[in-house]
This record gives structure tokens, sequence and C-alpha cells, in this order.
């Protein structure tokens, strides 16, 4: 093996060492969003500004060991600020007596990641998709993991059991909440 290669290998070995750690998210490049019918027919979306979190991940076993994140109810964004205000209340997610949303990961197999959920003193099992997106250096010399995580949700699980029947037979607020968690992580120093 010439030297080069056997420099060029070692260093590819010794960045897999350093890309195994805790990563904290970066709020700023990450995005915790989610979807419900609104009116049978249609989709709202909406996300929250205030949140973070940390996970562990080794990029040479390609292992996320760890995951844990806190959401701020309050920080709930759908760009229209009377819906936001109501889902802030008793109806939806009564922020003031419940002011935080909490993840908390237990293991992944496969593309699966199994963990626990907490919502309005609520707690339930949630299974999601996982997909690791890769791990880089930045320019400014940080080690960053992205990952995503999908999956649904039932709200009445959790308590948030406010609708209105329309005219027409169906419910103004779907069951279901689709889940997207974009998180970019930066690896703790």
């Amino acid at each position: 093996m010439t030297k080069l290669v056997k420099l060029g290998l070692a260093s590819v070995l010794s960045a897999g060492a350093l890309f195994a750690g805790t990563y904290n998210v970066d709020a700023s490049h990450s995005n915790v969003g989610f979807k419900v019918k609104h009116m049978m027919i249609s989709n709202v979306a909406g996300k929250f500004e205030n949140f973070a979190g940390s996970f562990e991940y080794d990029e040479k076993t390609k292992t996320l060991k760890s995951l844990n994140g806190v959401v701020k109810v309050t920080s709930i964004n759908t760009s229209n600020v009377k819906r936001d205000n109501h889902l802030k209340e008793s109806d939806f997610f009564a922020a003031n007596k419940y002011p935080e949303i909490k993840f908390n990961l237990n293991k992944v197999e496969d593309d699966k990641a199994y963990g626990k959920l907490t919502m309005r003193g609520v707690t339930k099992d949630v299974i999601l998709d996982v997909e690791v997106n890769g791990t880089i250096k930045d320019p400014w010399g940080n080690t960053r993991t992205g990952l995503v995580l999908e999956g649904k949700i039932n709200r009445m699980d959790y308590g948030i059991k406010y609708n209105s029947i329309l005219e027409t037979g169906g419910v103004a607020v779907g069951e279901k909440v689709r889940l997207t968690v974009e998180l970019e992580g930066i690896l703790a120093k």
C-alpha cells in the first residue's frame, strides 16, 4: 500500500471514531412539524418554533442509540394566530397545564424508532420511521448529523378530543396527525 493510501485510510477510520457521540439539536436548522385533516378535504400544517433535544449516534456502526426532545406547546405556529391561540386552550393542548411535549427513544430496529411520546400528561408508545442522512464536517469544524422521523399518532389517545360535526356528516378536525421531525445535530465537544 502506498503511503498516501495508508494516510487516507487512517484518516477515514479515525474520522469515524470522531463521529460517535452526543449531538445537540441545532434548532435553527431543524423542524418539528405536523399535518392534520381539516374539514375532511384538506390538511392544515403547523410546526413548533421552540424545541430542544439531543441524540447519540455512531456513524461507524450507523446506530442511533438515544434521542430525547422537548417541545414548548406555546410555540405552535400554523400561520393563523386565531387558530394557534385556540390550539393552546383546553380544547386542544391545554398549554397552561401541559406546557411541554416530550419524546424519549427506547430503541431502533431497522428503520423504525420505538419511543414514548408524552402530551397533555399522557404517555404512549409510538413507532416512527427513521432515516439518518449522514454525517459531515461543516466549514467551521463542527461535526453534524441529520435525521428524519415520520409517523402518525391519534390525537384522541392524548385526550385531544375537540371536534365539531359538519353539516355534510364529517368532522372539522381529523383524528390522525402526521408528524415530521427533521433534526440536524452538532456533535458535542
